[in-house]
């Protein structure tokens, strides 16, 4: 069977029989797991176990957005409440990337326990004055400086888990006046300053294997198309610009932000040039519609899905009982 070039949700803690005969149909490349899917340990471990029986693949990849703050899918009473990215930062630079790191390593020990290997992290969105608070305190900080050496200290965390971290959003979230779950912002800052900005967040982290599009207009690159469907977006910021080599997926097509059918945005996020579709709700019917307007994995895309892959390692030596406390004291102290 040919994978497809998408990454699909499900309803919850189990695979029904309809997903496995979908999952069986289409072959995606991966599967992400939310809050629905959740319950303990043993039932992650087993729904992990059950999705890759299913397409046949025991690397297929299986992402979570695990953060921290606002957004994490794993919670008490079986795995920690993480401070946010703000949360983490302080007025000393050494001290904030200490903390990104210890919370940022547990997180990955949590998901490489459960067979999770991957997650949507991190942030390097850089918010403005007026931008919308659906990026808020998931952003390290209000300078691209710090976020790109705050989200860069995360990614290597997460690698060092054998976790692979996906940058987000890609070029950058934090202008954006809307929640792109209900509606489509528009930037209309200048493109000097969003390369100076905005873009510049990214631009250390461009050799990271994965990052997620931002369905945000910028009005002075491409005022009639988001950066998940524009091709101007995404080859000359993106590509271009940032330099990003690695595999590009787009965030959910299922979002308020986006206009059509879910095939057709698809088939427009595809023509822009992104690698990868993602589909989160877990609606079969609209599954199946992204699933059938995307292609077969192959060529340029699945040499950067197999490069993501192949950075997946065995995780480095970790005391996760000595890092949490080494954390609590540290949140504690922070200045």
């Amino acid at each position: 069977m040919t994978v497809r070039a998408f990454i699909c949700g499900c309803k919850g803690l189990v695979l029904q029989p309809e997903e496995v005969a979908f999952l069986r149909a289409y072959d995606p490349w991966g599967l992400i797991l939310f809050k629905r899917n959740v319950d303990t340990p043993a039932q992650v471990q087993a729904l992990v176990a059950q999705f890759r029986a299913v397409v046949g693949r025991a690397d297929a990849p299986v992402l979570i957005d695990q953060e921290g703050g606002r957004v994490q899918r794993l919670g008490p009473p079986h795995w920690l409440a993480y401070p946010s990215a703000a949360q983490l930062a302080g007025t000393d630079p050494e001290a904030n990337i200490d903390r990104v790191r210890q919370a940022t390593r547990l997180i990955a020990h949590d998901l490489q326990l459960l067979g999770i290997t991957v997650d949507c992290l991190p942030v390097l969105d850089v918010p403005a004055p007026g931008g919308h608070n659906v990026i808020g305190d998931r952003a390290y900080a209000s300078n691209a400086v710090q976020v790109a050496r705050l989200g860069l200290a995360a990614a290597q965390a997460l690698l060092a888990g054998g976790v692979l971290p996906v940058i987000k959003h890609i070029p950058g979230h934090g202008r954006a006046d809307a929640d792109t779950h209900l509606s489509l912002p528009i930037v209309r800052t200048p493109r000097r300053q969003l390369e100076a900005v905005d873009f510049a967040a990214f631009v250390p982290c461009r050799h990271l294997p994965l990052a997620m599009t931002a369905h945000v207009v910028y009005a002075d690159i491409d005022p009639d198309h988001p950066a998940t469907t524009s091709r101007i977006v995404i080859e000359e910021i993106i590509r271009g610009y940032i330099g990003f080599e690695g595999l590009l997926m787009s965030d959910d097509l299922s979002m308020q932000a986006l206009q059509g059918s879910l095939g057709e945005r698809a088939v427009a996020a595809f023509a822009a040039g992104i690698d990868m579709a993602l589909h989160c709700n877990g609606h079969l019917d609209e599954a199946e519609q992204v699933a059938t307007h995307s292609p077969p994995l192959q060529g340029v895309a699945a040499a950067r899905a197999a490069a993501a892959l192949a950075q997946i390692h065995m995780p480095q030596a970790f005391d996760p009982v000595d890092a949490a406390a080494r954390l609590s004291v540290a949140l504690a102290a922070k200045p």
